[in-house]
């Protein structure tokens, strides 16, 4: 199989029949994450302030898992429950983030898994080969370990 499952003891087991991640080549596409504490399973207690930082939280768990950062994210989709909450949502969203900003869609939905107010799924890109082929002055396209040009370095 080519696809892999992403697990992190950091973040929430799964509610359902579903993987946190999937990750496919350099894609790796994660479940929607809701602000569930990682040790109890339950909801953060708090407002959309605090169920916003126990998502990112949770989405930085998996990709840690993985050795990536939020800065691998390149397209979000935001649930929210109520759109009213946006702004302080939107606000504590950019704190995760630097330019260049993922793509995101944000919608508002009836309800959430276990009563939340905010749920988030992620679609990343794993660069970090590249980025090591880029720092190392590398141009081929193997990964040099089979170039004769980058022999040594790896």
């Amino acid at each position: 199989m080519f696809n892999k499952a992403i697990h992190s003891d950091k973040a929430p087991k799964a509610i359902g029949p579903y993987s946190p991640a999937i990750k496919l080549g350099d894609f790796v596409y994660l479940s929607g994450q809701v602000p569930l504490d990682a040790s109890t399973g339950e909801l953060v207690s708090g407002g959309i302030e605090e169920q916003t930082h126990q998502v990112f939280k949770n989405i930085q768990a998996i990709l840690e898992e993985m050795g990536l950062e939020t800065r691998h994210i390149v397209k979000t989709t935001v649930f929210m429950t109520d759109l009213a909450e946006f702004s302080t949502m939107n606000e504590i969203y950019s704190t995760y983030f630097a330019e260049p900003y993922p793509a995101r869609s944000t919608v508002q939905v009836g309800a959430l898994p276990k009563g939340a107010k905010v749920e988030i799924e992620c679609l990343v890109i794993d660069t970090l080969a590249y980025e090591q082929q880029m720092g190392s002055g590398c141009s081929c396209s193997d990964g040099c370990e089979d170039c004769d040009n980058c022999e040594g370095q790896e």
